[in-house]
C-alpha cells in the first residue's frame, strides 16, 4: 500500500492518542443536571444560574399587580408561571355532534399563506421600478421579430 503524505495526514481525524488530553472539553461552565438509570437528563435546578431582576421589572406571564409566594428569579429556562401561548393554527372538527376545537401543526398551505402576505408587503415597500421607453422599444422589437418568424 501506500502511505499519506504529510497534509494528507494534518486532514485526517485525530485519535484520542494525537490530542493532547482527549477530544472537546467545551467551555468548563460545566453539566446542569444528570443522567438517570432510565437514560432521561434529570435537570438539578441547583446548578442553574439565577438572575436577580429590577425592582420595577414587568415579568412575562403574571399578570400586572399579582404578588407570588416565592420570589421571582430570572433563569435561562423556562418558567413555570406561565400560561400557555394559544396556537394560531385550529383545527375544528365535529365528533359526536359536538365542534372540538384541536391545535394543528404549521402546515404547508401556512407558509403560503404567510410568504404571500410578506411578498405582497415587500412589493408595497419596494415597487417594481417603471420600465424606460429604451427598454419598451426593444420589446417592441422581439415582439416583432417573433411574429415574422414564426410565418
Amino acid at each position: 500500500m501506500f502511505k499519506p503524505t504529510e497534509p494528507m495526514l494534518m486532514r485526517l481525524r485525530l485519535t484520542t492518542k494525537q490530542v493532547n488530553g482527549g477530544y472537546y472539553k467545551g467551555n468548563r461552565t460545566g453539566s446542569m443536571g444528570v443522567f438517570d438509570k432510565k437514560g432521561q437528563y434529570r435537570s438539578q435546578v441547583e446548578k442553574h444560574r439565577n438572575y436577580i431582576p429590577a425592582a420595577k421589572l414587568e415579568l412575562p406571564g403574571l399578570p400586572e399587580g399579582s404578588s407570588t409566594k416565592e420570589p421571582f428569579l430570572l433563569t435561562p429556562f423556562v418558567t413555570k408561571h406561565m400560561r400557555p401561548t394559544p396556537s394560531n393554527y385550529v383545527q375544528d372538527l365535529e365528533r359526536n355532534g359536538k365542534t372540538v376545537t384541536v391545535i394543528r401543526g404549521f402546515e404547508g398551505a401556512d407558509y403560503l399563506n404567510m410568504w404571500a402576505d410578506t411578498r405582497e408587503a415587500y412589493f408595497e415597500k419596494f415597487p417594481f421600478p417603471k420600465k424606460s421607453k429604451k427598454s419598451e422599444k426593444s420589446e417592441k422589437s422581439k415582439k416583432s421579430t417573433e411574429g415574422t418568424s414564426d410565418q
